[in-house]
Formats: C-alpha cells, structure tokens, sequence
C-alpha cells in the first residue's frame, strides 16, 4: 500500500480548464512583495493523520487533513493525496464550519455532466491522476471563509500483495511544512498469525528513530509514528520540515499450512502460499532490443541488470538471449544450461551489445517461441520445467510486421497457451495498451521500466519475482455447488515469495464445513494441498476481532473481481468487453469503487464541484490543452500544433548563444515573450554547429506595466517601481490585477494574464556535474484563440489557421524518418517526418509527437528570415511593419 501524506495548498482562485488544472503547493511562509502583492499566509495545517486498518492483507485507509484560515480574507484551500495505483476510492467527504459534503459515486458520463453542470458555475475541480510508479494523485480544492475550519476525509482500499515475502505498505511523507499533529498509525490483523513487522523511513535519523512505535503479538500488530512539531525540524528553530521520503512498513504472517480460508456472511477468501517446496527447473530466453533508441544509458543499465540476473540463473536452469532491432540476433540457435561455462560466456557475450538499427518486434518473438518450441521438441528441457519468454523494448515496431494487431494475433497464434510472456516497457515512447494486450493474452504482464537512475535495480527487481517458480497449472477448487462468483481460480505459475488469493460465494446456506483442494504440477511429482473448515467455528473467530471493518471478505471478493474483469477486458473481443465493462461497473456502483468506469462527485457550496476520476491507463499531473499549444524546447525546437489537420510542425532555430528571439509579440494586448539562447559548459572545436537552447526568458505586458525576467534560477517580477523575486524552489500561486502566476517546485511556471493567453514556462535540470549541458528552459503557449489577429513572432504567428498539404512520401536516409513534398504559404519544401517531445503536459517524461520537419531554420514556413526575429535584449518590442 502507497500513500503519500496530504498536504493542504492555497491559491487566491481555482485555475481550472475543463477538469484539469495544474497542481500547485502551499508554502507556509511567503514575504511580502509589495504593496499590490497578495499575501499568501494564514492557512494553518494544524493536524494531519492516515489511518490504517489491515485485516486479512485487505486494507482500509481514511486520511484526515484539518485546517484552519486565520487569514482575515476568504482563501482557496486544496487538499492533495497520492493513492496507490490499484487502490480504489470508496469515500470522500469535506466539513466547513460543521456541514459536510459527501461524495456520490456515479457512472463516469453521468458523472461528468453532473460536474460540468455544477463546474460551470464555479471553477474549482479535483481528479485522480497518475503521477509516479505506484501512485495516483487525488486533489480537491475548497473556498473557506476567514476564521473557518475545514477538514478533508479521503477512504480508499486495496488488496496489499506479497512481494518476495513480505507484504508492504509504502508511505511517501510529504507534508512540505511543520504540522502541529502529525500521526501516522496502522493497525493489523491476520488471522494465521503475524510472523515478522518493522518499520523504517528514508528520512529517519537518530532523533526521530525513537518516535516509531512497533509491536506485534500473535494475531495483531501495531505501528504509529508521531513526531512532535520541534522533532520535524531540520535545525532547531528552523520553519523547514524533516519530513521528507519514504515511510515503510512490512510484515509477513505464519504459515503452519499451504493455505488459509476464511468466511464470514457468505463470502470466502482462500489465500495459498505454500513453503519449503522443492523450485521448478526454469527456461528463459530474454528478448532484448538493440534498436538505436536503446543507445546510451538504456543500454548500459540493461546490460548492468542482465549481468546480475546471470549471477543468480540456477545450475538447472536453461537459458539464451534473443537481441534485435531490424534483425533478429540470437546468442545461440538453441537453449543451453547454465554452467558456469556457459554464464561466463553469456557474460562476455552482455558485454559485447550494441545498440543500433530499427525495431522488429514480431519476428523477434517469433524466432523466440520457435527456439522454445524445437527445444522441448527435442527433449532438450526437463519435462517439468517452467518456460518463460522476457520480453525488453523501449519502442513501438518500425521494421518488419508494423500492425500491432497483426503481430498480437501472430505471437498468440505462435504460443498457444504454452509459455508466459512478461514484457518489460522501458520509458514512456511505445504503446504501452499494445505490449499489456499481448502478455495478458499469453498468460503474463507488462511491467513498466521508469527511466531513472535505479532502473537496472527494477529490471532485476522484476526478474527476482518470477526467478524461482514452484509450481505449475495451479488449480484451485471449491465445492461445486455451494459456490459461485469465483475469481481467477486458475494460475499458470505459483513463484516463491508471492501469494495466490481467490474469492467467492458460498451459496449453500446449509454448508457446515468448507473444503478447498488445489492440484498443481510439482518439481518432481504433481500435488494436492487440501484444507478444510467449519464456517461457523470459522467466522465467529474473525467476528470478535476489534480490526475488522464490515463485511471486509465480501468486499475483497469485489474488489478482486472488479480488478480481473478489468484486466480481462484489456485483451477481449469488442462484444465481450462491453459485457466485462457492464458486470465491472454494476459491482464498482453497488460497493462504491471509483475505478475507470466510475466517477465520484461532490458538490461543494456555491454549485462548485469535485470530480475524483481513476484513469484507464497512465497519465501524469497535466494541465489541459483546451486549445492549439504551440511550443519551443530542447535545442530548440520549435513546434506547431496544427488541429484542422490532426497534425504538428516542427523546425530548429541555429544560431549563436546569447542571441535573443523574439517568439510572441501581440501589439494589441501588449503582450512581449523573448527568449535567449544558451549553449554547451564547453565549446567544441569540430566545427559542428553547436546546439543552442532556452536559457532566459523575457516577458513584458505593457497594459499592465509588467516585466517578468524568467532564468533556470529565478522568477523576477517587475510592477512599475516594485520588484518581487522567486526561486524554482519555491511552490506558489499568487494573483495580482489581471495575472495569475503558479510555480510547481523544480518543474514548471504557469502564467495566465486577463483576457490573454497562457504560458507555461517547463524547467529542465540537467545533472550539476555533467561536462557539457546546462539547465535550460522550455516554453508553451495555451489559450492561443485569445490573442489578437496581429500577433507575431517565431511562435506568434501560428497562433492563427494555418494550412498545407503533403505529398510524395517517401524512404529517407534514415527508415524512421520518411521524407515527403509540403506545399506550404506557396512555397513547395522537402520535409521530414520526425518525434519530437512535448513537456508541457508532462515536464518529467514529456510526450512524444510525430510532426512534419522544415529544414534550413523553418525557411518556407516562417515569414521571412529566421535572423528577422532578432532582438536587442530580453525586454525589446520588435519592429513591425
């Protein structure tokens, strides 16, 4: 279980665009400015605390957030969570001066006309979102009078899983300021008994090591964590808070038998994890992509976990590896044991790979099932074996069978329920529903590898889950005739360290003893576990408990079951997944799950709402483009966002660091954006062109008397004679006459001027010590439609219709990049199709968007000369003609 503490934000009004809005975070202590500043202070978070109740690893969480205005003004309060990706809300509630507002879980159409209904009214608005690996981010805001109470009560549950033996609740606390009361507590009950609990936090020194209270006896155990106010500071004296990080709580339960059954009120749950079984000899071939995008870092964190997972591949264990990008490169042409001959040779051979070339997805795991195939043809494999296929690709197909339908159908058709496939997605730029589609449809998962610095660490994190199968064709079964409902009963593999969890209904009401028998294909021999229990003996036992919250079996039942005809969906045929979908949502309205099929709304004073809406998939905290966004980032890049033709525009800008653009000049609203290039720490002397990018930007507002100088260290408002400076590190909304401005710590810059339009300005870190790259900047312009019809500029003058044709595609040099013929403001260019990434929706990953390439500076496109749009500084109005 993932929670990350609330933390309660203040903005003087919503910033809200249909359902979306960018997330902004309060800091408690804002100096004045000036004399037309608003001042954001006077909200007091005077108590914060997440309550957790485990029964039976199902888990029941409410956090509570309370805070006071001490402002003398009304103020908009918003209140932030981070939930488990799996987790499923199940209530939401806000009292103001003792009147709560509860939230009302709805279909997700009807839902949302029930928000826009309300929201067009007001503009306040919350979502969930996914916003990191484990994690969904729910935020809700609120207007509360001066001297009002406001307190926020988010329930949501989830089944916790055992990993490698243990079962773990994460707790990213972040409360980013001192909190008066501030308790984490956790309560757990397992009926077979608590074997092992601890508790630790990655920002736990020696001081605060003593406030974490643990116990465990018997069934039930006990974990708080209750740092006093002078316990969380940094220094003593000091307004900044230690609390910053992970807190961790893991515990296992005893396991006298294979299994455990439970019932009560006509619902069972069987969890089954045997021990001390003899490991299942084990066949892998690894599927790794070599394609140019895997160059670099990819590269060498894939070898770096490749060369750990060989040191712990068993001695009966067979294995070989299957690179490819547009040609297909196996290791050996059969699978071979694991000698400590061949690992060395497997280890010289990781060493040796190079990353080059396209992607074949499809012929790849085609030679792979035929290797697999001819090897248990030929008796080469144990009999009892397990055989696996690995699957690495950082990309979607570009060479070979390019239809991911085509290529779907060719690896089931290819498999035939033979083998398990587990794609591993690295990044963010293939389609992650196409990989997922495929290994569900062959009896595996995708798991998704975060770019990052531990990512070696998740790709062998991955393969320790599945490194140690102990069992074959599970089958788990249950009375016939006295069940019903069943979830997933049958499981191809059962692997060390984890837990298999099925869940019904006893139908029989005149059923005295319950009995479960599981066959399954051993190491050595096939084998039965069979239990049984007295249901009534059985469900007064769990009735006593002080832990147990409602009928907690039955809604695990629900649970697990919405989450498999979920899953079940993803891989089914149009006709049955509406048939999936309609039996998942009747069970998420009538337990009041929110899950991507429903909605929760509550409607707050003043008509204004809030909508809590689980994605289908993953997204990130965005802000929504409600109209064309046009952009420039990276070095530098610049992009158009076409509608009328689905389509973007892109073309690079070679000039001079120091030089400074003009990028939007509008003369009727006095709005002025100028950026200035930056370039390497260092200069080449190759005689390349060197890349250039954002490194400053300069905005002026003439009718509002305004200069804003942005850099990658600060934010300088200049209001006529009053200057106000921020830093990056900083997290703040504020308003003045006719501009609202949001910083969002280390990321991005949101600027939205009256009756104009709206900026956001991305930071982009760049490692302190790299040799050569610096921080730069990216800049995206929303709202477009908002501006006069005699805006200019290098960006400014796509912000009106712009049209052209293309024709004649072709091969280029490079098989990803098709030239084609563009006929553009009458002129006929040679251009190229290319991705390039737009951060403004997400400033972390960013999202890749094919666009057609102007070469020669945009020549053709723009009007005139790139070097026309020159200025003389950061604050100079162009010369227009």
């Amino acid at each position: 279980m993932d929670i990350i503490l609330f933390y309660v934000l203040l903005t003087s009004i919503a910033t809200t665009t249909n359902a979306e809005f960018v997330i902004t975070q309060f800091r408690n202590i804002i100096k004045k400015r000036s004399t037309n500043d608003v001042i954001f202070s006077g909200i007091d978070i005077y108590s914060m605390k997440i309550d957790s109740k485990v029964t039976s690893r199902f888990a029941h969480n409410v956090i509570t957030s309370r805070a006071v205005n001490r402002a003398s003004v009304s103020k908009e309060v918003l209140f932030e969570v981070e939930l488990p990706k799996m987790a499923f809300i199940t209530n939401f509630s806000m009292t103001i001066d003792g009147i709560t507002y509860l939230g009302n879980i709805k279909e997700k159409e009807a839902a949302k006309k029930q928000y826009e209904k309300a929201v067009s009214r007001g503009h306040t608005a919350g979502l969930v979102k996914a916003s990191g690996r484990k994690t969904e981010k729910f935020t809700v805001s609120v207007n509360i009078a001066a001297a009002s109470k406001v307190t926020f009560e988010l329930t949501y549950e989830e089944l916790l899983k055992r990993h490698l033996g243990k079962y773990e609740m994460l707790i990213k606390v972040k409360p980013k300021q001192l909190v008066k009361q501030f308790q984490i507590e956790a309560n757990i009950f397992e009926p077979q008994g608590i074997s092992e609990l601890e508790a630790l936090g990655s920002f736990i020194n020696n001081d605060l090591t003593q406030t974490i209270e643990k116990s465990f006896s018997g069934k039930k155990g006990h974990v708080s964590f209750k740092p006093t106010i002078d316990q969380q500071r940094t220094c003593e004296n000091c307004s900044t808070s230690f609390l910053d990080g992970d807190f961790t709580i893991k515990y296992d339960v005893k396991r006298d038998s294979p299994g455990n059954l439970q019932i009560i009120s006509g619902y069972f749950v069987h969890f089954f994890a045997p021990a001390n079984l003899p490991r299942v000899p084990k066949n892998v071939i690894f599927v790794i992509d070599i394609s140019h995008s895997m160059l670099g870092q990819k590269m060498e964190q894939t070898k770096e976990a490749l060369l750990k997972i060989l040191d712990d591949v068993k001695e009966n264990d067979h294995f070989n590896f299957i690179l490819f990008n547009n040609r297909i490169i196996p290791w050996k042409e059969y699978l071979v044991k694991a000698t400590l001959e061949n690992l060395k040779e497997a280890q010289k051979f990781v060493q040796s790979i190079k990353a080059t070339g396209s992607t074949n997805i499809n012929d790849a795991l085609i030679r792979t099932v035929e290797m697999m195939n001819e090897a248990h043809k030929e008796k080469v494999l144990p009999e009892r074996s397990s055989s696996t296929v690995i699957m690495l690709t950082d990309g979607n197909p570009t060479s070979g069978e390019l239809n991911q339908g085509k290529i779907q159908e060719n690896v089931k058709n290819a498999i035939q329920g033979r083998y398990s496939l587990y794609n591993l997605a690295f990044g963010y730029d293939m389609d992650y529903n196409f990989l997922e589609k495929m290994a569900l449809e062959n009896n595996g998962l995708t798991r998704r590898i975060y770019e990052d610095s531990d990512s070696a660490l998740q790709l062998q994190s991955f393969y320790d889950e599945v490194a140690n199968p102990m069992l074959r064709a599970v089958q788990l079964h249950y009375p016939i005739n006295a069940t019903s409902e069943l979830t997933q009963n049958n499981f191809n593999h059962y692997y060390d360290g984890s837990e298999i969890v099925v869940a019904g209904r006893i139908i029989d009401n005149d059923l005295n003893s319950f009995t479960a028998d599981v066959k399954a294909q051993g190491a050595n021999n096939d084998v039965t576990f069979t239990e049984q229990v007295n249901i009534e003996e059985t469900a007064k036992a769990l009735h006593d408990q002080e832990y147990i919250f409602g009928n907690y079996i039955e809604r695990l039942w629900a649970y697990l079951t919405i989450q498999q005809l979920l899953e079940k969906r993803i891989s089914a045929q149009e006709e049955k997944r509406k048939n999936l979908a309609a039996q998942a949502l009747e069970l998420s309205l009538k337990y009041k799950f929110v899950t991507p099929l429903t909605s929760m709304v509550v409607t707050k004073p003043e008509d204004k709402a809030t909508i809590a809406d689980k994605p289908v998939e993953d997204t990130s905290i965005q802000y929504s483009y409600p109209s064309r966004a046009n952009s420039v980032d990276g070095d530098p890049h610049f992009l158009i966002d076409v509608p009328q033709k689905k389509d973007h525009l892109c073309f690079n800008i070679n000039l001079d660091p120091g030089v400074v653009l003009n990028l939007v000049n509008d003369p009727d609203t006095g709005i002025t954006v100028n950026g200035q290039l930056i370039g390497k720490k260092k200069v080449s002397n190759n005689g390349q062109t060197q890349k250039t990018y954002i490194g400053k930007l300069g905005i002026v507002n003439t009718q509002l008397d305004l200069k804003i100088e942005i850099t990658t260290e600060k934010i300088t408002l200049q209001n006529g004679r009053n200057t106000a400076t921020f830093t990056w590190l900083d997290t703040i909304t504020l308003q003045k006459e006719g501009l609202t401005m949001e910083i969002n710590r280390e990321k991005n810059l949101v600027l939205s001027f009256r009756d104009g339009a709206t900026f956001i300005v991305v930071l982009h870190r760049v490692w302190k010590k790299h040799p050569l790259h610096q921080d730069f900047l990216g800049f995206y312009t929303l709202d477009s439609h908002k501006v006069s019809e005699h805006t200019h500029g290098l960006l400014g003058q796509f912000f009106q219709h712009i049209d052209f044709e293309v024709f004649d595609i072709r091969p280029g040099s490079d098989p990803e990049k098709p030239h084609a013929t563009m006929i553009v403001k009458n002129n006929k260019l040679t251009v190229t199709r290319v991705s390039e990434k737009d951060y403004g929706k997400d400033p972390s990953h960013g999202t890749i968007i094919p666009c057609w390439f102007i070469h020669n500076n945009g020549t053709g496109l723009i009007d005139g000369a790139h070097t026309n749009y020159i200025v003389s500084n950061l604050f100079s109005t162009p010369f227009i003609n």
